[in-house]
């Protein structure tokens, strides 16, 4: 190997660069492309095939006659072999029979109480312009909500002067200022809180799924509780059938879709160019979930919202993210 020192050209004979030909560096606080309600919405609203149905209903009554048979035997095999234990088995056996029937029940008085609301709906709707509808209609709504205490006022204040009114629509905006109005402003602080969780849990969790979970668990919480707010009862299948309700009419209709339009306006600037990925997206799946809520309170209310009373969607997200955005840009 030679020794003798090399020479280098340091002179470029090859042409610079053209900086301006440099692609663009994608920006890290564009808009989130998914968003976990949206994702949610889907799994709950999409509705199963009929032999998907019957298949599931087969493999649940299968599965529940092997676990009959194989309680009765055990039952029956451990009274053979120690009487008092097994006769202690059977009678807790009983007694979860009897729950379960119990809870049966229950489930059918929400599905029920779910039935009345919407029937108080449509007699709302078949009041307008009736006098004598729309005072049948206030009768029945003050009956509804006889055994909630803090409408007793309202109640006491809607049977002193509806008789005063001649007109079917003054009727009807009495019954709903009275009735209705204080059960909204209920029904807004639970989906602002709603709201919150979802976006803080989104921004601040960054585990796979979590903000997927977490606005599916919330949303349903939040749609249990309106429900429950305007005089439904909580069960789990009347509850279930009550989201699917509920996210099948903004899967339906496109608004489960929300950004920067929507959120601009209300937190002021571009939004999402100020925001980290993870922040941004919380915000539009808070967003979403106030949708939801919204949603959920035209659903389950026993009378259609008139429209100066109606909640407006960027209303409710500035009342519940706005404090959230205002602390992380600091």
């Amino acid at each position: 190997m030679s020794n003798r020192p090399v020479v280098f050209d340091l002179e470029e004979n090859d042409p610079l660069p053209d900086v301006a030909a440099a692609q663009v560096v994608p920006e890290l606080t564009s808009e989130p492309q998914t968003a976990a309600l949206q994702q949610a919405a889907k799994m709950v609203a999409g509705k199963p095939s009929r032999l998907s149905r019957w298949f599931w209903s087969v493999i649940a009554a299968l599965v529940g006659a092997v676990i009959s048979v194989a309680a009765w035997d055990f039952a029956s095999d451990l009274i053979l072999r120690i009487p008092i234990l097994g006769w202690a088995v059977t009678v807790a056996l009983a007694v979860a029979l009897g729950l379960a029937l119990f809870m049966g029940l229950r489930e059918l008085a929400a599905l029920a109480r779910l039935r009345r609301v919407d029937g108080l709906r449509r007699g709302a709707d078949k009041a307008q312009g009736d006098l004598a509808l729309a005072n049948a209609y206030a009768t029945r709504i003050d009956r509804f909500y006889s055994h909630r205490e803090e409408l007793f006022w309202g109640r006491a204040r809607l049977a002193e002067q509806r008789h005063d009114l001649m007109d079917a629509d003054a009727v009807l905006q009495l019954t709903e200022a009275e009735l209705l109005v204080p059960l909204d402003a209920m029904a807004l602080r639970e989906v602002e809180a709603a709201a919150r969780q979802v976006a803080m849990v989104t921004a601040l969790v960054p585990l796979a799924l979590a903000d997927v979970v977490t606005a599916l668990v919330s949303s349903m919480r939040m749609i249990r509780k309106v429900a429950e707010i305007y005089g439904g009862r909580g069960g789990f299948f009347s509850s279930w059938r009550l989201t699917r309700a509920v996210l099948s009419h903004l899967v339906a209709t496109g608004a489960v879709a929300v950004g920067d339009d929507l959120l601009e306006p209300v937190l002021g600037g571009s939004v999402l160019s100020k925001l980290s990925r993870r922040f941004g997206e919380g915000l539009v799946n808070g967003a979403l979930t106030a949708r939801v809520g919204i949603a959920a309170m035209d659903v389950c209310r026993p009378m259609p919202f008139s429209q100066e009373r109606k909640p407006k969607v960027r209303a409710v997200v500035k009342r519940a993210l706005t404090g959230l955005f205002s602390k992380a840009s600091q």
